[in-house]
């Protein structure tokens, strides 16, 4: 009924009047046209799998019911995604993201941590289907790094990542101590939606500080001996960007600044809803007390997510990248 309307609506001679109310009808009638069409795949998947059980219940075919089980579990999976993509209302949740992972209190423990997180949202993403793409990368002294950021492309890719934003603490025995001690660590993770084309975001040139550098990260013998990191910052807000993973300092400048305006563009939206999202309420000190999630490793094996109070027992398959539960359970609470 929702699509007759709009189909109606869009028909209308008056319709492109309003250009900017005209995309916005367009865009929600694509949304739910592919929500429909998404259903009526799974209704003939179901079908499908409904004759091939009969048959293989008739014949005892273990094999083809063992397949037949094996197909519900991924149609399964596939309605609760699309559940939750209906759950992900906001405009921004089907954008890309740009997130960041800045090692907090715990020096060189703190660094190897930081890229532990960054090992697993990799891991995740590559699950999920997502791109990723390195554009600034700061290793640490000794081991770890000290910050990365990173783009991640796909369907609904800012909505599943916003629920990671927060403090991330780790508990465990050191790598790096002889002594074997117990050590505790943090890592801040930030998500941001990276704007589109349809998104414009107004930047003074003046108001900028733009600064290169030689890349301090892997990049092969060209990036290390030319001046082609790029570092800018906002003078207005203090926001400061950089990226050095491309080749060249016109690319670098390029990602910087999609960079730069995906946090002016979330910063303007707190301003304009005159509340704190995620971001704001994870700009607290990287240490004790703040975290969202603990990782313990030590003296037993437990992960926990202090939003939802969601455990998992197996610590290596969420260091792996399985972290979907607790992604699922922030959005079913916070949606």
């Amino acid at each position: 009924m929702e699509i007759k309307k709009l189909e109606k609506h869009s028909s209308d001679e008056n319709f492109w009047s309003d250009p900017e109310k005209a995309k916005e009808i367009l865009k929600k009638k694509t949304k739910l046209e592919a929500v429909v069409e998404n259903l009526k795949r799974c209704e003939s998947t179901i079908e499908d799998l409904g004759i091939f059980f009969e048959m293989a219940c008739e014949e005892n075919d273990e094999e083809t019911l063992k397949e037949v089980k094996e197909d519900l579990d991924k149609l399964e999976a596939k309605v609760k995604d699309e559940e939750f993509k209906m759950m992900l209302g906001s405009e921004q949740d089907p954008l890309n993201a740009i997130m960041s992972i800045h090692a907090g209190a715990g020096g060189t423990e703190a660094q190897d941590w930081a890229e532990i997180l960054l090992r697993m949202y990799l891991r995740w993403a590559e699950m999920r289907g997502f791109s990723t793409n390195i554009v600034d990368f700061q290793p640490g002294d000794e081991a770890g790094i000290k910050s990365v950021t990173m783009t991640l492309e796909g369907d609904y890719a800012y909505g599943y990542a916003r629920a990671e934003v927060g403090i991330h603490r780790l508990v465990r025995i050191s790598p790096f101590d002889a002594g074997g001690r117990r050590h505790t660590s943090f890592a801040s993770v930030f998500v941001y939606p990276e704007v589109n084309d349809e998104i414009i975001v107004e930047i003074n040139e003046n108001d900028l500080r733009i600064d290169t550098y030689r890349s301090t990260g892997a990049g092969g013998q060209h990036v290390n001996k030319t001046d082609s990191a790029v570092r800018i910052t906002h003078i207005p807000t203090g926001i400061v960007v950089q990226c050095q993973n491309e080749r060249s300092q016109h690319k670098n400048r390029a990602m910087a600044m999609k960079v730069l305006k995906s946090r002016l563009y979330e910063l303007k939206r707190e301003e304009q809803h005159e509340k704190l999202d995620e971001m704001s309420k994870s700009k607290k000190d990287i240490a004790w007390g703040s975290q969202i999630r603990s990782y313990v490793l030590h003296p037993y094996k437990m992960i926990k997510d202090h939003r939802t109070n969601v455990e998992v027992g197996n610590v290596n398959s969420v260091l792996d990248g399985n972290i979907d539960v607790f992604i699922d359970a922030y959005l079913m609470k916070r949606d």
